[in-house]
């Protein structure tokens, strides 16, 4: 399948490099020091697939069709598909909090949880207090600009590709509401998006998926 897939669609083979990199990050890393270690890890392991995705989604060239339209560039959304991917891994490492605390693993950057007093100590405990609930404002304000970021690019893929890409999009942002619903606490519970959610999300996505 993925020989097929390579051979069809205009793919590149270091998005398919970088994401083994980061797979191996996982094999002797528990820990990140820094937001851009972390970026790189995210990069690496999800905003590839954004690349690849978008190979295959197909990038929209309906409005280049005038003769004097060959002195324009084509906006291929490379940043914007590296954002969304980002942003679903960040929204991810957010969920998963708890579940990767239990297997020794600590995503969030230590220099951040430094920032706001919190110890490796009081994640392992599950310790849900300010201190906790201010380093998650800051990183779901972090994650939501790189959704918006991501949000800029939808309108340069092909009509067909842009709904499912704003129901991911969208669904991944109620997983954000869903922790800040949960009082911050991913430790007990599990942030996840309930199907009448989900189906409701589907019209607004159908909609902007018609905005160019």
């Amino acid at each position: 399948a993925l020989v097929d897939t390579v051979e069809r669609f205009p793919m590149e083979i270091q998005p398919f490099r970088d994401m083994i990199a980061g797979q191996r990050m996982d094999l002797y890393r528990s820990r990140y020091e820094t937001f851009e270690e972390l970026n790189l890890y995210c990069y690496r392991v999800a905003g590839t697939v954004g690349l690849m995705s978008t190979a295959v989604l197909g990038v929209d060239k309906s409005n280049y069709t005038a003769p004097w339209d060959c002195w324009r560039d084509i906006h291929t959304p490379t940043e914007e598909a590296i954002a969304l991917g980002i942003a679903k891994q960040l929204t991810n490492i957010l969920r998963d909090v708890g579940e990767d605390a239990r297997r020794g693993r600590i995503y969030l950057p230590l220099e951040e949880l430094a920032l706001f007093n919190y110890t490796e100590q009081d994640l392992f405990k599950g310790v849900v207090d300010d201190r906790w609930r201010e380093l998650m404002r800051f990183q779901i304000q972090r994650a939501r600009k790189y959704f918006t970021m991501a949000e800029k690019g939808i309108s340069a893929l092909i009509p067909d590709a842009r709904l499912p890409v704003w129901a991911a999009l969208m669904q991944y942002q109620k997983i954000l509401d869903a922790i800040e619903r949960n009082g911050y606490d991913v430790f007990r519970n599990r942030a996840y998006v309930s199907t009448p959610r989900k189906l409701l999300s589907l019209p607004i996505a159908a909609m902007r998926a018609q905005v160019l």
